[in-house]
């Protein structure tokens, strides 16, 4: 089979996956490029590139959709610039067995995230109602752009060290300390993403990592994916996207065991 139809490919269900999870596919486009027979340092930055594309198709239907808050998404998106880089330069510090680990390790803990913000929200539904506590404008505020940055500043780590938007990390520390239903976090994080890897892009592209060839056929094929699943996403239950995102991540957290496994190995 013709090489830019199987990365054409690759990208169009990284894309569908982007839009429906807000993640930028990284989790897709690295172990595909890594099966192919490319490092993980030109994996994590080809993939990186892609996500530039596919993330900001998914977001251009979510803003022609009016379900986005900019402000929040500059909140969060705007610490990752500068932490990405410092993602970047980690991957120069561990050994490759050591990254896919702990990339198994994150995904399982972001089904915990969600599965707690779970038994939060049944707990406060099940108790009895809160006495009201008034708390001024500015403590309120302080503490949604204290949240905001921190979350942010997390996914720009993980952008560079992983070669993912981040939207793996984001979108449960949004339902869990932002308060945002699945939906809303998805669509916040989708955005984010396209901040996050661009800066991850251009740190991988300085140390000539990225492949502008795949990357580019793998971010066309995204492109098309993500206008696909971003204008079915509102259509669906809420509880049905989040078996999709927890199921999701137990299969790569496998996946990235596995390929730790064997990088130790060998």
């Amino acid at each position: 089979m013709n090489i830019p139809i199987i990365f054409a490919g690759a990208g169009i269900v990284a894309g569908i996956l982007a839009g429906f999870l807000g993640i930028g596919g990284g989790t897709v486009l690295v172990p595909l490029l890594m099966a192919l027979g490319y490092n993980y340092p030109q994996a994590i930055a080809t993939s990186s590139m892609s996500i530039v594309i596919t993330a900001t198709s998914g977001t251009l239907q979510n803003w022609q959709q009016k379900a986005l808050t900019w402000e929040r998404v500059l909140m969060i998106g705007l610490p990752a610039i500068v932490t990405a880089q410092i993602g970047v330069y980690f991957t120069k510090l561990f050994p490759d067995y050591w990254l896919k680990a702990a990339f198994g390790m994150l995904l399982l803990f972001n089904i915990y995230l969600v599965q707690l913000r779970k038994l939060l929200n049944k707990q406060q539904q099940q108790g009895l109602p809160k006495i009201p506590i008034k708390k001024d404008a500015f403590s309120r505020v302080n503490k949604s752009t204290i949240t905001s940055i921190a979350t942010g500043s997390i996914a720009g780590v993980l952008a560079g060290l992983f070669g993912i938007g981040g939207g793996v990390i984001m979108v449960p520390l949004q339902i869990l300390f932002l308060q945002e239903t699945i939906k809303t976090a998805i669509q916040t994080s989708l955005a984010v993403v396209v901040i996050t890897s661009i800066s991850a892009c251009l740190g991988h592209a300085v140390d000539g990592n990225v492949l502008w060839f795949e990357g580019l056929f793998l971010g066309i094929g995204g492109f098309g994916g993500a206008q696909i699943s971003t204008r079915f996403l509102p259509k669906l239950p809420n509880q049905l996207v989040s078996f999709i995102f927890q199921t999701y991540l137990g299969m790569l957290s496998l996946f990235f065991f596995w390929k730790a496994w064997q990088s130790y190995s060998m």
